[in-house]
Order: structure tokens, then C-alpha cells, then sequence
């Protein structure tokens, strides 16, 4: 009986290893079965984030277009924003002159009404 029991003790030994190789198997597989679903779900977000950007893309782009629209038109109104300083230079001059000659007029006036207040003996 001794040979049956060495036996018997083999047999649970080999069938104790095979449930213990079965079982990490089975962990092993559960293990790179998660990896293989992040990998998956990162995948995804990486094609999710690529769309995005695409469109961010093509947002940038339009906009570098209607900046360079806004540039060209910016650009024709530069020669009437010089013809406005000009006449502004112009019309401050022009308000120089007539404070001057609002000036000689109120001297003239004041003298022409002396003149009728005290008229010159002859």
C-alpha cells in the first residue's frame, strides 16, 4: 500500500501543480486581456483626439485666410487714414489762421466803435 499511497500522493501533487498552473494561466491571460483592452480604449482615444485636431486644423487655417483678407483690406484703407491726417494737420492750421483774424477783426471792430464813440475833431 505504500506504492499506492506514493501514488495516490503523486496524483494529487501533479493534479495541485496543474491547478496552480491553471490557475496562473488563467490570471496571466485575464492580465494581458486588460492590457489588450487599454491598448484598445487608448487607440480610440488617440483616433478621437486626431479627429479633433483635424478640426482644429482646419479651423487655424480658415482663420490665417481671413487674417490675411483683414490685411490686404487693411491695407487699401492705410492711403485714406494718410488723407485724413493730412487734413487734420490741415484744419488745425486752418483754426491757427482763423484765431488770428478773429483776433484782427475784434481789434478792428473795437476800433471802428471807438471811432463812432469819439469822433475825430477837425
Amino acid at each position: 500500500m505504500a506504492a499506492a499511497e506514493k501514488e495516490e500522493k503523486k496524483d494529487e501533487l501533479a493534479e495541485s501543480i496543474n491547478d496552480l498552473f491553471g490557475s496562473v494561466s488563467t490570471m496571466v491571460e485575464s492580465e494581458l486581456q486588460g492590457s489588450t483592452n487599454h491598448l484598445d480604449l487608448l487607440e480610440k482615444m488617440n483616433l478621437r483626439v486626431a479627429e479633433e485636431y483635424k478640426g482644429f486644423g482646419d479651423v487655424a487655417a480658415g482663420l490665417s485666410v481671413f487674417v490675411e483678407q483683414l490685411k490686404a483690406k487693411s491695407g487699401s484703407f492705410e492711403e485714406y487714414v494718410k488723407q485724413i491726417d493730412v487734413i487734420e494737420r490741415q484744419v488745425t492750421e486752418f483754426e491757427a489762421v482763423i484765431s488770428v483774424l478773429d483776433r484782427y477783426v475784434s481789434m478792428l471792430e473795437s476800433k471802428v466803435q471807438s471811432v463812432h464813440q469819439n469822433p475825430p475833431v477837425s
